[in-house]
């Protein structure tokens, strides 16, 4: 047959797969309006195993068995999420997200108790500058001390690196999320020119040992392989306190990966400017507050949630997402602590907060997943 009559043959069996696509899930919204009236969960995975072995014998093809399986897998997650836009009355943290909404001022506000990491010059308090006109900062020697800090009512808000378009995540805040409860209320991203600074009278020849955080360090490999093996390499908190260290060390033969500010800020010299690997490089942090707050014109949101620990979980979560034609920008696994290989799954999706999507979205989530957990919603600040 030619192709132009093969195309035919496809379009008129496409008609009559919507028609019993259309017709099935008429039957599965009754199904699960019976569900809400006997009050069954929508999710019977035993009754889908069955469906789907009846489906696998029907086909009789050992060799299509597998694309049967992974049709109607998706088609059973697409008739779980029809029947819970139909019945579904969990919306508790829609309420919450909600009043968030109603209550939350319309204007970001100018000034606050900001905490960040690290001391006075780090790409924190750059980001923190950028949300907040006048913030009155205090510096945490670490990454906890900001997620304990708000947690604990000391500051307003905090200021935390999340991830660098080429070293990636920043890991340690993503494990910390684990244990600690807040809400994201902005972001923003910092574009990053790192220097190799050094005291006055200092040479590049000489030096034999530098100190940064671990994210720069990455970001510039190539720079630093350029140096020699010779040459030490010692991870700091971040890159402001190995300005500090440099300026307070006496020392001639020994540098930081820093910004032109740090070096400014503490008497230093820029020996080489710009030594990050992309010249692209840029580093998203995120404002943590301790409440809820969704300011107007929120369009991304941040979720993170425990999936069960079986074949095909994931892809069916994220058939969820498309069939709310949800963009899913950012996916990022941690392994949990004291289970073994369970991982919490992160995600940065795109859609307005006031989207009926959204909202279909919030309430769906807990059905497909051990444990959900809503981080904000938010813009980011160019």
């Amino acid at each position: 047959m030619e192709l132009d009559e093969l195309r035919i043959k496809i379009d008129e069996i496409d008609k009559r797969l919507v028609e019993d696509v259309r017709e099935r899930m008429k039957v599965s919204a009754e199904i699960g309006r019976y569900k809400r009236e006997q009050g069954i969960p929508v999710f019977d995975p035993k009754r889908e195993r069955e469906v789907l072995q009846k489906i696998v014998d029907l086909a009789g093809d050992p060799e299509l068995s597998s694309y049967y399986r992974v049709l109607y897998s998706l088609l059973f997650e697409l008739s779980r999420s029809y029947q819970n836009r139909l019945i579904n009355d969990n919306d508790e943290e829609l309420r919450e997200i909600q009043h968030a909404i109603e209550n939350t001022p319309k204007m970001f506000p100018k000034t606050a108790r900001v905490a960040c990491q690290g001391v006075e010059g780090a790409y924190s308090t750059i980001a923190c500058e950028k949300l907040f006109k006048s913030p009155n900062i205090m510096y945490l020697g670490n990454f906890e001390g900001v997620f304990s800090s708000v947690e604990n009512g000391l500051c307003d808000y905090g200021i935390l690196p999340i991830e660098n378009s080429t070293a990636g995540s920043v890991k340690k805040v993503y494990d910390l999320m684990l244990s600690h409860k807040f809400r994201i209320v902005r972001s923003t991203r910092i574009k990053v020119n790192h220097c190799l600074i050094a005291r006055q009278g200092t040479e590049i020849k000489h030096i034999r040992e530098i100190f940064s955080h671990e994210q720069a360090i990455n970001q510039c490999r190539e720079f630093l392989k350029e140096l020699g093996s010779n040459v030490k390499i010692t991870e700091v908190e971040n890159t402001a306190v190995a300005a500090s260290m440099v300026a307070q060390s006496g020392r001639d033969d020994v540098a930081a990966i820093s910004s032109y500010r740090c070096a400014e800020l503490y008497g230093l010299k820029c020996l080489e400017a710009n030594i990050q690997d992309n010249g692209n490089n840029h580093t998203r942090f995120i404002c943590i507050s301790k409440n809820t707050e969704v300011y107007p014109g929120a369009n991304k949101t941040s979720i993170m949630m425990v999936l069960n620990h079986r074949p095909g979980a994931l892809y069916k979560m994220l058939a969820r997402f498309y069939a709310l034609d949800i963009n899913v920008v950012k996916l990022e696994s941690r392994p949990m602590p004291d289970r073994d290989f369970e991982f919490m799954f992160y995600f940065d999706i795109e859609t307005s907060v006031y989207s009926e999507e959204f909202a279909q979205l919030i309430k769906e989530l807990s059905d497909g997943a051990e444990e959900f957990y809503y981080l904000g919603s938010y813009n980011e600040v160019i």
